[in-house]
């Protein structure tokens, strides 16, 4: 299988990002930005690994990425935006995510609050993470399986894994698709940063609300303490929360770094 073309993909970005690095193998790519940031990242900082043997994901999650089956990559962030409004990037990132997958055929759609899924299948994940400071940043990691996976399940959370070559997808170029997504997620987020972190100021709303199989459904939320609630996945406010109704008529704000899994009830 190919390597990711790092010069190719510099060259089709460098208006974009400030830099952007190709690593071969690392624990996770999101460790290695929030040190970067803490050593003065720029603004706008982009690394991908072909390989990660301790990707993170919500709640301290680890898993390992099989070598070269996909675009395993975060990018390093100081948008200017009010520090309660940064978790709202998963949402840009989700649907950086989907416009990149329908690029190569793919139609996939988002599953609250930081999944991607096509055919009831897990393709990508999303995740989100704060970095204190004056002005605080963000890295946000981004794991998408491109290439099949053969008898590799990557990543936990009870949704069998699927890549976009097993959807069909009619090019599994990774560098190509690595610099589609990136090309998404900047023209979107710079929509989202102008917008101070508003999804609905920023015109976002409305497209994830559309591309949202959670919205609807009835859905048990299991909370870190071991509770749980249920009730009908109502809306996305504009600030990426969830708001469920619950039985008793009462709405309900489910905050994603709150919650351990959203499932069907």
């Amino acid at each position: 299988m190919a390597e990711i073309d790092a010069a190719r993909l510099t060259a089709a970005l460098k208006d974009r990002y400030a830099k952007i690095d190709v690593v071969e193998r690392t624990g996770s790519t999101n460790a290695d930005l929030r040190k970067a940031v803490d050593d003065g990242a720029a603004d706008r900082t982009v690394l991908l690994a072909e390989e990660q043997t301790a990707g993170v994901g919500r709640r301290a999650r680890q898993w390992s990425s099989p070598k070269g089956a996909g675009l395993y990559l975060s990018v390093a962030l100081r948008p200017g935006v009010p520090f309660t409004a940064l978790g709202s990037l998963s949402v840009v990132a989700g649907l950086a995510v989907r416009a990149a997958a329908a690029g190569v055929g793919v139609d996939a759609v988002l599953k609250w609050p930081n999944d991607v899924l096509s055919g009831g299948a897990k393709c990508a994940g999303i995740l989100a993470e704060a970095v204190a400071g004056d002005p605080p940043s963000i890295v946000l990691g981004i794991g998408l399986n491109v290439l099949p996976l053969g008898d590799v399940q990557p990543g936990p959370g009870g949704l069998p894994a699927t890549s976009l070559a097993e959807l069909g997808a009619t090019s599994t170029d990774r560098t190509d698709v690595a610099i589609a997504l990136l090309t998404e997620f900047d023209d979107l987020e710079k929509r989202w940063r102008l917008a101070g972190g508003d999804l609905t100021e920023a015109g976002l709303l409305g497209d994830y609300r559309a591309h949202c199989a959670t919205l609807g459904q009835d859905v048990e939320v299991q909370l870190p303490d071991g509770t749980s609630l249920t009730g009908r996945a109502a809306d996305i406010d504009a600030a990426g929360q969830l708001q469920v109704d619950m039985t008793g008529g009462q709405r309900h704000t489910v905050f994603a770094g709150d919650v351990v899994h959203v499932r069907p009830a």
